[in-house]
């Protein structure tokens, strides 16, 4: 079992930035897919970035890309979401999420394939 927490989150005006951490522990794989997905209120879960750690490749959802960037420091079992250029659309609650390498085959957005998940942290922009 993996456990997740993230942290980061808050209120930025447009324009700003905000970069998210996530922890994980417990059974980590050697390699697997991290993963930042979101919700905005009365939305549907949407995909923002994924990254296989064994690889480094990551794929963005068209909303983000050129702005969010994920990366990972893997000595720390972290990885991160720097968001940069933010717009009000991006505001909703953020979740970081680990897979096994097949979750982001593709560079897949999809949610299905992750069983671990962050508690979520609130992005609002204005």
């Amino acid at each position: 079992d993996v456990q997740l927490v993230e942290s980061g989150g808050g209120s930025v005006q447009a324009g700003g930035s905000l970069r998210l951490s996530c922890a994980a522990s417990g059974d980590i794989l050697s390699r697997y897919c991290m993963a930042w997905f979101r919700q905005a209120p009365g939305k549907e879960r949407e995909g923002v970035a994924v990254l296989n750690s064994g690889s480094d490749r990551t794929s963005y959802a068209d909303s983000v890309s050129g702005r969010f960037t994920i990366s990972q420091d893997s000595a720390l079992n972290t990885w991160y979401l720097q968001m940069n250029s933010l717009k009000p659309e991006d505001t909703a609650m953020y979740y970081c999420a680990a897979g096994r390498p097949g979750a982001c085959a593709g560079g897949s957005l999809e949610s299905g394939p992750y069983k671990s998940w962050g508690q979520g942290t609130q992005v609002t922009v204005s």
